[in-house]
């Protein structure tokens, strides 16, 4: 599967603090984006039984 570039519009202070937590913890910020949209779904599958 490919990968998709998109354009966010978050709060400024957020998107700093959390880059520097992923940086911190050795984390890549686009991969916990990607980890949140895939268990938002999941839920969404549940919720759907």
């Amino acid at each position: 599967m490919g990968r998709k570039t998109v354009a966010l519009s978050v709060d400024e202070d957020i998107y700093i603090s959390y880059k520097k937590f992923c940086e911190k913890n050795s984390m890549i910020l686009s991969r916990k984006i990607d980890q949140f949209m895939k268990d938002e779904l999941k839920k969404e599958d549940e919720n759907a039984k």
